[in-house]
């Protein structure tokens, strides 16, 4: 009793939401499937949050001391959550305005049976950076190309590591993506940073994994006369659909530019969405018509970039593959996540505020010592929550809540902490066969995890390459004075 009345919590109290959490998640996991994140992920997070003010209230922490750290925490992702509803906008007109159906026909262009695995992982690269998602990409090309590779008789596990290494490789480069969001927002610095910074190991990850791909395909025996219909079909129905013009690529082209110029990503993202409707008007009259409807063309097209920007919007392009990969989902796409994000920073805040959080750090923080040591207990812990919790979420919020002060501590700019997060969290959730993305991927292409993990090579290096430019000190910033 005493123990609870000190407001210092025993390592076991502090341990007991986690746990809970844990438990429930992976209840979710066994039961909902790939469908946690409709709500019950959310609700899990609420209820561990309730055990861990339970707790708080037992360790006489007030009240309103405990709300106002779930507030504060909500607070500050406040930025992070209006980020993710442009991004749902910008996507729907980019998809609208043909910007991103381009992106996929010119990429398909590329593709070549003698560097097909380089090739594949290339194309899904592409389009997973255009659209930021690594989720439509491989449910959509990715399921095209493991037919082509199929049938130039390669290893479904090597056809499943290119697609997957590829496309999370986009997911984690690009402004659009949630988790590419997420990780900057939970480690305290901003997205325009964090995504410079995780050039540094994230480039040498690709380019080694497409040297592996490439070379595989170069000294592999393959049928080089296969039937590539599955990719031919998919530029004809994208091409009667849409009109594709390079002209396109201004746009985001203009947005990269803005970026480059440090241009903060909230007006950034809200010109290419902007930009994308006003070519959405000039280029794809037959899409406007046919999604705002016959008439007056300045109503059409209000209606469509309006509905494009904020809720699902698809178009019949007469081919299944092609039918998902131009849906949209808008603002109203994006708010699962923001749901998701509202209930992990309520969490966490409770769990900050009773006090919880840190006595968990301080045990953590006994393997860390030295600034290398401390990349690879975060690494470590990133990897720990996606096998447990199922979540890659999960696995960037709870990690990055618990670590974010230690980076200031040993005097580490923010944005070490929010590439580990992303080099650790974000690429190994697809490799855990109970977590929500291995279980997706899986059931999508139809290859089990165990199969295709070996050859995901990306995915396999990045962690390991965070670890190594720790430990060899290249690249880690430090804080400045100001800071």
């Amino acid at each position: 009793m005493e123990q609870l009345k000190s407001r210092k919590p025993t390592l076991i109290l502090a341990l007991i939401p986690i746990i809970c959490l844990i438990a429930l998640l992976s209840i979710n996991v066994w039961i909902y499937g790939d469908d946690t994140l409709s709500g019950s992920n959310q609700l899990t997070l609420l209820l561990s949050a309730a055990i861990a003010a339970f707790i708080g209230y037992l360790i006489q922490v007030p009240w309103k001391e405990m709300l106002d750290g779930a507030i504060k925490s909500i607070s500050s992702a406040m930025g992070a959550l209006i980020i993710l509803l442009l991004i749902g906008s910008l996507a729907g007109t980019w998809m609208l305005s043909g910007i991103v159906p381009a992106m996929i026909y010119y990429g398909l262009d590329i593709l070549s049976p003698q560097i097909f695995l380089f090739a594949a992982c290339l194309i899904c690269a592409i389009v997973s950076l255009g659209t930021g998602s690594s989720w439509s990409t491989v449910a959509t090309i990715g399921i095209a190309m493991l037919g082509i590779g199929s049938a130039l008789g390669i290893h479904e596990g090597l056809i499943g590591g290119a697609i997957i290494s590829g496309a999370y490789f986009g997911d984690k480069m690009s402004p659009l993506s949630d988790t590419t969001n997420l990780a900057p927002a939970m480690a305290g610095t901003d997205l325009i940073s964090h995504i410079k910074y995780m050039m540094w190991t994230t480039i040498p990850s690709i380019i080694i994994a497409l040297i592996a791909f490439l070379l595989i395909g170069l000294f592999s025996d393959y049928n080089l006369n296969a039937d590539s219909n599955k990719v031919s079909l998919m530029q004809e129905a994208i091409a009667n659909k849409y009109y594709i013009t390079p002209w396109l690529f201004l746009v985001p082209i203009g947005v990269i530019f803005m970026i480059v110029k440090k241009v903060p990503p909230i007006p950034a993202l809200l010109i290419g969405t902007l930009a994308g409707g006003v070519f959405a008007m000039i280029f794809q009259v037959d899409v406007i018509y046919e999604i705002g409807g016959a008439g007056n063309y300045i109503k059409s097209s209000y209606i469509s970039i309006m509905d494009a920007m904020t809720i699902d919007v698809s178009l019949d392009t007469g081919n299944k593959e092609v039918n998902k990969l131009v849906e949209t989902g808008g603002m109203s796409g994006m708010l699962n996540t923001i749901w998701l994000i509202i209930c992990a920073m309520s969490f966490g805040g409770v769990m900050e505020a009773t006090g919880l959080l840190q006595r968990i750090s301080e045990s953590i923080m006994n393997f860390v010592k030295s600034r290398k040591s401390l990349v690879l207990t975060t690494s470590s812990t990133c990897l720990f929550f996606n096998v447990t919790a199922s979540d890659q979420y999960l696995a960037i919020v709870v990690p990055g809540r618990m670590f974010a002060s230690t980076y200031k501590k040993y005097n580490l700019d923010p944005k070490n902490l929010s590439r580990t997060l992303e080099d650790s969290a974000t690429v190994t959730s697809v490799l855990i066969p109970w977590n929500t993305c291995g279980a997706t991927q899986s059931g999508v292409l139809g290859v089990a995890t165990i199969t295709y993990l070996p050859y995901c090579f990306f995915n396999l290096i990045s962690p390991l390459m965070t670890i190594f430019f720790a430990y060899a000190s290249i690249k880690i910033a430090k804080l400045k004075k100001e800071d």
